[in-house]
C-alpha cells in the first residue's frame, strides 16, 4: 500500500532536517495533508559495554523533554557510520572502543519521520585522548556505567524513557544472546 503524493511543499529546513507538507491520497482513497520530517543524515546509537558487563549511559539535557538517560548517540553528519559512532562515543562519554559490531538498523517515529538509524555494540573500552570534550556542547550532564542486570529495571521504573535507547538495548540483548 502506498500513499500517492499529488504535491510536496517544503515548509521548513535547516542543516539537520527538512519538514514537508505532502498532499496525499490516503489508503482509503480520500485526499489529505501529511506532515513529514526527514532527517538529512542517518543517526548512530552505541551500546558501549565494559569488561564488568556494564553499559555506558549518558544523561542528556534535551530541549524537548529535559533530562533523558540514553545510550550515546548522534547524527552521522554524512560521514561513514562507524566513524560517526566512534566520534559520538568519544564526544559524549570520553571513551573509545577497540571492538565494534553493527547490530541493528531501525527508524524513528515512523508515523511522521524518515529517520534511519544504525546501532553499534562497542566493547574493549578505554578512556579517549579528548576525555569527552563534546559533553557540554551536547548537553551531557552525567556519564555512568550501569550493570546490564539493572537496565530492564531502569526501563520499567521510567528512568530510561528514550524509545531509541530501549530499542538499541534490545538489539544488544539479541546480539549478546541475552533473550529467552
Amino acid at each position: 500500500m502506498t500513499w500517492p503524493i499529488a504535491s510536496k511543499r517544503t515548509v521548513y529546513e535547516n542543516p539537520w532536517i527538512v519538514v514537508s507538507e505532502d498532499q496525499v491520497t490516503r489508503p482509503d482513497g480520500s485526499q489529505g495533508i501529511y506532515g513529514v520530517v526527514e532527517v538529512r543524515n542517518e543517526a548512530v546509537f552505541i551500546v558501549a559495554m565494559t569488561e564488568a558487563d556494564e553499559v555506558i549511559l549518558v544523561t542528556v539535557d534535551r530541549h524537548t523533554v529535559g533530562a533523558s538517560v540514553e545510550v550515546p548517540a548522534g547524527g552521522s553528519d554524512g560521514e561513514d557510520l562507524l566513524g560517526a559512532a566512534q566520534r559520538e562515543l568519544a564526544e559524549e562519554t570520553g571513551y573509545e572502543a577497540e571492538s565494534w559490531q553493527r547490530i541493528g538498523r531501525m527508524t524513528a517515529l515512523n508515523g511522521i519521520c524518515r529517520a534511519p538509524e544504525t546501532v553499534f555494540l562497542a566493547r574493549d573500552l578505554r578512556m579517549s585522548a579528548d576525555g569527552g570534550r563534546g559533553q557540554l556542547e551536547e548537553g551531557v550532564t552525567d556519564v555512568r556505567a550501569v550493570p546490564w542486570t539493572r537496565l530492564m529495571g531502569m526501563i520499567a521504573d521510567g528512568t530510561i524513557t528514550d524509545g531509541e535507547t530501549v530499542a538499541a538495548l534490545m538489539y544488544a540483548a539479541i546480539a549478546l544472546g541475552r533473550l529467552g
